[in-house]
């Protein structure tokens, strides 16, 4: 059940998701990837074309092309490139987004779409060899640095930089992703000095340990927000889990798989629905769910979780047939379309395709695949 579940979505992803995407999601002409799509493949203008949708999109196409080599895919990669780093990057900066039209629309630099910049330029960097990817990353690195870092711990959300914002984890949680795969690729001593000052901001201020529940949303000084510090998102836990794992290979430390199985029990407790697939938001506090609605990409970073957790190699098993059972019956499409958001009933919202969800679905469904490969339980894939 499960290698026929896994040959299906990797069908979905390559024969589907993937080659409609560059097929129509693609502004060949320019180089860029569009915001969002309709279901029928057609072009959703929305006025407004993002940074973190461009990496977003270099991102999978460059992993795609590490996964699966097509010389169509990696004909998109220079053009995204270039057209990210003629757009973008502004007198020494990231700005956020453009318009349609392409002029700008909105100059403020945001951490969020800065570490995609560094994990979508470190894949492209597998791929091409392009040598600017790497001078980017480090002129990145080097402005969140000089910039956009908090005498509190981590970084503030956008530059210029409001003292008083709401400070989010997850910002710095994907700061983490893109981290590790900089270092990956350069092996950078900087890079890795950062990945620790990540984890340790993660286990002295995310994580409340009488609730065993990673919080979302902070004052300035790192205290729970007073009318959204309760919230918690499992789909962020699962996300957590995987990636506490993979820093973990690089800095070995038993208090980040520690912190990563406590991750797990809460939200494999209590952010599953009864009726599969796992909510959006649940209270910290109680545990009882805010947002039922379930969107696409918390049961993605529920795959991926489950790949790394070290459970039984029988459950684990079960539970990636139920979740991908779940995805297949509810989210994936024929076409290559998805359901972004589903009620919680599990009966579909009509939402067009946004230009960030494949790279969850990409990653979600990839891991398992690999997971699968390396364990013997994928026959006949690529």
């Amino acid at each position: 059940m499960l290698n026929s579940a896994l040959l299906s979505s990797q069908s979905f992803l390559f024969d589907g998701l993937l080659k409609n995407w560059s097929l129509h999601g693609i502004n060949t002409e320019q180089g860029f990837s569009y915001e969002s799509m309709n279901h029928d493949w057609t072009i959703n203008a929305i006025d407004r074309i993002r940074l973190l949708t461009q990496c977003r999109q270099l991102y999978t196409f460059s992993h795609a092309c590490q996964r699966h080599h097509t010389k169509d895919w990696q004909a998109l990669l220079k053009p995204l490139f270039d057209f990210i780093t003629s757009r973008y990057f502004v007198d020494g900066r990231w700005i956020f987004s453009l318009n349609d039209d392409l002029s700008i629309k909105d100059q403020h630099s945001d951490a969020y779409a800065l570490a995609f910049v560094l994990l979508s330029f470190s894949h492209y960097y597998k791929v091409t060899n392009d040598d600017r990817a790497l001078s980017y990353m480090k002129e990145t690195h080097q402005f969140l640095l000089n910039n956009m870092q908090a005498e509190s711990g981590g970084f503030y959300e956008s530059f210029p930089v409001d003292v008083e914002q709401t400070r989010r984890q997850n910002p710095h949680m994907h700061l983490l992703e893109g981290y590790i795969a900089a270092f990956e690729v350069t092996q950078d001593a900087d890079y890795k000095a950062t990945i620790q000052s990540l984890l340790t901001l993660a286990l002295a201020h995310f994580y409340d340990t009488k609730s065993k529940t990673l919080r979302e949303f902070f004052n300035s000084d790192w205290q729970p927000h007073p009318t959204t510090g309760h919230i918690v998102e499992p789909g962020h836990h699962f996300e957590w889990v995987w990636l506490l794992y993979q820093a973990n290979k690089l800095l070995p430390n038993s208090d980040y798989t520690d912190l990563a199985q406590q991750l797990w029990l809460t939200a494999s407790r209590h952010g599953l629905a009864n009726n599969g697939g796992t909510y959006n938001q649940i209270d910290g506090n109680d545990y009882h769910p805010i947002d039922k609605e379930k969107r696409i990409w918390p049961i993605t970073e529920y795959l991926k979780a489950i790949t790394v957790m070290p459970i039984e190699k029988e459950e684990k098993i079960d539970r990636l047939e139920k979740a991908l059972g779940f995805v297949q019956q509810h989210y994936l499409l024929p076409n290559g379309c998805w359901n972004e958001y589903l009620n919680a009933d599990n009966t579909p919202k009509d939402f067009p395709l946004p230009g960030t969800s494949s790279y969850h679905i990409f990653l979600g469904l990839t891991e398992v695949i690999a997971w699968a490969k390396a364990n013997n339980d994928l026959e006949d894939s690529f």
